[in-house]
């Protein structure tokens, strides 16, 4: 009976449900107060805030592998955002502090975040999430080749995950896809010499590049597609984060190339 009303309900009712079932799974959640360090831009429209958990060891240890993320509540402002976490987990362990890179987007909880400042108290979820599971593609000398995919504020997690390490100096070819689109919206250029030190090629990929650059253009899938450099399927893994249009292309191709589903990483 119970199934035949709701198929009845106007669209109104329907909303309003909806509605009132989201509100009633946000108190259920946690919510812990923690300060604002800093937040400071990060790139065009991109801004870098860090997060005191000092205060919070349970939630700092609960974090434990790159590609997790948490809810961020602002104080009476309604809807939270997702935000996932760019500090590696060592790093939170050392300086008690959690890293996001965050989008300002107009209207959103994002943009009022990347308002805030140092001193300030937002309110954080539990740490969520499976992270990217480096076991899958592991030990590295079976899995010599990792491709990573990231677009946008997408690339936040995989800071992490470069900087926690997964034994790229074992592996033979790291790639790092990094989609923007120009330079001026590229975040963490101060860090590509670091993370090429360690083992990872970076190609940037621009969708909207200036008459000065001469790197690749145009959408990360298309560039991949056109390398068509995935020299042992059976021995490559992948991470993707970013557009889901870019997730699914790029996914189809490295399927259609013989890499199996199972290796290619996602973090929701």
């Amino acid at each position: 009976m119970a199934t035949i009303i709701r198929r009845h309900l106007n669209p109104i009712c329907r909303r309003s449900l909806a509605i009132s079932a989201a509100v009633r799974q946000q108190d259920t959640i946690p919510w812990t107060p923690t300060p604002i360090a800093d937040v400071k831009p990060a790139a065009e429209s991109l801004f870098h805030v860090t997060i005191d958990v000092s205060d919070s060891p349970d939630l700092a240890s609960s974090y434990t592998l790159a590609g997790q993320y948490l809810q961020l509540r602002i104080p009476n402002v309604e809807k939270p955002s997702f935000l996932a976490i760019a500090s590696p987990p060592s790093l939170t362990f050392t300086n008690c502090v959690f890293e996001f890179l965050v989008k300002s987007i107009a209207g959103s909880t994002a943009e009022l975040l990347c308002g805030l400042g140092k001193g300030d108290v937002v309110e954080l979820s539990p740490v969520m999430g499976k992270g990217f599971n480096t076991d899958q593609i592991s030990p590295p000398e079976e899995y010599r080749s990792v491709l990573i995919f990231a677009t946008g504020s997408g690339i936040s997690p995989v800071r992490s995950l470069i900087e926690s390490g997964f034994s790229v100096d074992k592996r033979s070819d790291v790639r790092l896809y990094y989609g923007a689109r120009n330079l001026q919206r590229m975040a963490y250029q101060d860090r590509f010499k670091a993370w090429e030190s360690s083992g990872v090629t970076i190609v940037p990929v621009f969708s909207q590049p200036d008459d000065s650059w001469v790197g690749e253009s145009g959408y990360v899938q298309a560039v991949f597609a056109r390398a068509k450099q995935v020299y042992a399927p059976e021995s490559t893994g992948s991470v993707l984060c970013g557009h889901r249009q870019m997730a699914e292309e790029v996914t189809s191709i490295l399927v259609g190339n013989g890499v199996p589903h199972e290796k290619i990483l996602k973090n929701f």
